[in-house]
């Protein structure tokens, strides 16, 4: 085993210096991924997507350059890990001085919380792979004494999580309708990259409004590949991710596929369209909205009434919340070949976003 480690560890070294001469490229702008979705139909329940994109999908960015670090230069970049700005499962997540007014965020995997050094291999394995302005950038890494760190791009503002269900996010006033729309289009075209648009088709796993962090209330990122894989032939793997947000057909069969994404973006949207947790006690979000977002669509007021965050007052586009609702019901199909893909959410949403003002709900 040891040796496999250190041979995954050297093939890593010699591909970052490579990549030091060759990552200014437009790295990433690789083929399309061959992946084969069973449900090609553009028309749903009364939705009708064009063939084309609405809206920009989001260049793929310049991959910046990836250097390592000594556990010296990040202990004093971290004040000795004195500024811890997140928590994860198996991580902790501390503010970095990287120089020239920089700054940059440094995951510190923790052996005690169950972190191993397979997944940050794989995770860094994962991060090099891929460039998108909507995904969080690996900046560096470092393996030295039994200390696994990366080094990320720091997003100065809260996860999607605290600025929606926390007090403390919520002193800056609350996520207007159309900053969630703008949020949830900018993450739609992070996972359409993964799945379509990247070197190798990856599925994320773990999507979810903490993972989400904000560059401000328009504009978002996608963090954590900790759970990340790449896709491929079809086989039951260990289930991983956040209740309230795992696939059904996941937890079912243990199978995972860029449709398990789809579900969990679809939570996603009903957290923007609710202002509530995805989880509510023991049930979850989607099994608690599920007899209003199906049995009411075409009341759209009491569909508001019932749905719409309450802190809103209203303040959200008829025509668009009904599209959001016809979104989440197709993104939360029991059946994989039932539900969209991300191209196609891209598509909606850019057209959803761009429906001409209206009278609000109220």
């Amino acid at each position: 085993m040891m040796w496999i480690i250190a041979a995954v560890v050297v093939v890593l070294v010699v591909a970052i210096i490579l990549r030091k001469f060759a990552l200014t490229s437009n790295y990433g702008k690789g083929d399309k991924s061959d992946v084969q979705f069973d449900d090609h139909d553009h028309h749903h329940k009364g939705l009708t997507i064009s063939g084309s994109s609405a809206c920009d999908y989001g260049e793929v960015g310049v991959r910046m350059k990836i250097r390592s670090y000594t556990l010296e230069e990040l202990r004093g970049a971290t004040r000795d890990f004195g500024v811890q700005i997140g928590v994860g499962a198996t991580c902790r997540v501390y503010l970095a001085e990287l120089g020239d007014g920089k700054f940059g965020a440094v995951k510190r995997i923790m052996n005690e919380r169950g972190g191993s050094r397979r997944v940050f291999l794989d995770e860094i394995s994962l991060l090099l792979k891929v460039s998108h302005p909507n995904l969080v950038s690996l900046l560096g890494f470092c393996l030295d004494r039994e200390e696994q760190l990366l080094v990320l791009e720091y997003v100065p503002k809260r996860s999607l999580f605290e600025r929606m269900h926390t007090s403390e996010g919520q002193k800056a006033g609350i996520l207007s309708w159309e900053s969630r729309l703008s949020i949830g289009l900018d993450i739609a075209k992070a996972l359409h990259y993964l799945h379509s648009q990247a070197h190798q088709p990856i599925i994320h796993r773990d999507v979810k409004s903490s993972n989400i962090l904000l560059l401000d209330d328009n504009h978002a990122k996608l963090a954590d590949f900790g759970l990340s894989k790449l896709h491929g032939p079809l086989k039951p793997t260990t289930i991983k991710g956040s209740f309230g947000y795992i696939d059904t057909t996941y937890l079912n069969t243990g199978l995972v596929s860029p449709k398990s994404d789809v579900y969990s973006f679809g939570v996603v949207v009903l957290e923007l369209i609710t202002g509530l947790k995805s989880s509510q006690g023991p049930t979850t979000l989607a099994e608690w909205t599920h007899p209003w977002r199906m049995n009411h669509r075409n009341d759209i007021d009491l569909m508001a009434a019932m749905l719409l965050d309450p802190k809103l007052h209203g303040k959200a586009h008829f025509g668009q919340l009904r599209v959001l609702v016809e979104l989440t019901n197709w993104a939360l199909n029991d059946r994989w070949e039932a539900r969209p893909d991300m191209g196609q959410i891209v598509d909606t949403l850019c057209t959803c976003v761009q429906m001409q003002p209206s009278t609000c709900l109220n």
